[in-house]
């Protein structure tokens, strides 16, 4: 993990810079940003763009079973000093289930190479008899809490995570987990923005000691199901004009100053860097008065684990009304 500025070993005179660190509940550090691999469509030399991440000196790597990233995230690791790196993983609706929860990390773990991961994830408060997207709503089953967490955390005693956590909980499913969880979560990750600030689910991650890590930073810009609210927003465009940065920094930049971490996905190399050169200044008060006033609306549904046969109904039912 980087600690400061300089010759990192991953590569001749490379010169990594310094990414600001958490220390989550289980004692272990997990810097702010982290390089995300959850799109649908990658560049055929993904690896290669996730060792020259880890050059200019990324070290948290966001993957997924659901994305089919970790063969290729386990071959940049292999490149490098996995010590250094921080990677995290997600536990997908087919396996949330009891008794596949050890199993499911096993195999993640086997596709990305490695002996432990990190940071393990709960991908969504959802289980299902079958994987693979689009959901078969057919299969949808109740998503047994209780019994998902005690897996996860024999996936920590085992030293298989050595952090676990939860993604896509709404304030309520949080307190319901920390009501039986023996070992609490270390993180959740949650869809969280300039248009979508989460205020509910912060509090309570705060009150617990949990850390909120943000995905879709951007608004999911360019993706099928994401949104350019945030991009395309004059009251941004204006902030970054007045400061001389790019909207995705100024964006960055106000998560880093909620506290909260964040992932990040861009494949190309200028704005890779882009994103890591928000540590060196501060929003005014002025200007995050201004993006105080950005209307709020949740992006990522999660309407694909709607059905009228399933566990979940309505969205209300999902997100505990909090849409």
């Amino acid at each position: 993990m980087a600690t400061g500025a300089g010759d990192d070993g991953h590569g001749a005179g490379a010169r990594a810079t310094a990414i600001p660190s958490v220390i989550l509940n289980t004692g272990h550090a997990m810097p702010v940003l982290g390089f995300g691999t959850g799109s649908p469509s990658k560049p055929a030399d993904l690896a290669d763009t996730i060792v020259h991440a880890i050059r200019l000196g990324y070290r948290h790597l966001d993957t997924a079973s659901m994305y089919r990233t970790e063969p290729t995230v386990g071959a940049a690791v292999a490149e490098s000093v996995r010590a250094d790196l921080f990677v995290t993983s997600k536990l997908w609706i087919s396996d949330a289930r009891p008794g596949r929860v050890v199993p499911a990390l096993r195999e993640s773990l086997a596709r990305l190479g490695l002996a432990y991961l990190d940071l393990f994830l709960v991908h969504w408060p959802v289980a299902a008899t079958a994987g693979g997207l689009p959901v078969d709503k057919g299969t949808l089953v109740e998503f047994d809490m209780e019994g998902v967490w005690r897996g996860m955390e024999e996936c920590h005693r085992l030293g298989l995570a050595r952090s676990v956590g939860v993604s896509n909980f709404s304030a309520a499913k949080m307190e319901r987990l920390l009501a039986l969880a023996a070992v609490p979560p270390a993180v959740n990750q949650v869809e969280m923005n300039v248009g979508w600030r989460q205020e509910k689910v912060r509090e309570v991650c705060a009150r617990h000691g949990v850390v909120v890590a943000a995905y879709s930073p951007l608004g999911a810009y360019g993706a099928f199901w994401g949104s350019d609210a945030v991009m395309e927003s004059g009251v941004l465009h204006d902030v970054a004009a007045a400061r001389g940065k790019t909207v995705a920094q100024v964006v960055l930049r106000w998560l880093y100053e909620q506290g909260v971490c964040f992932v990040a996905r861009s494949y190309n190399n200028e704005r890779l860097k882009q994103n890591m050169e928000i540590f060196e200044w501060e929003l005014s008060e002025e200007e995050k008065g201004m993006i105080a006033t950005i209307p709020q609306r949740r992006v990522s549904l999660g309407e694909r684990f709607m059905s009228p046969d399933g566990p979940y109904k309505s969205l209300e039912e999902l997100w505990d009304d909090d849409i």
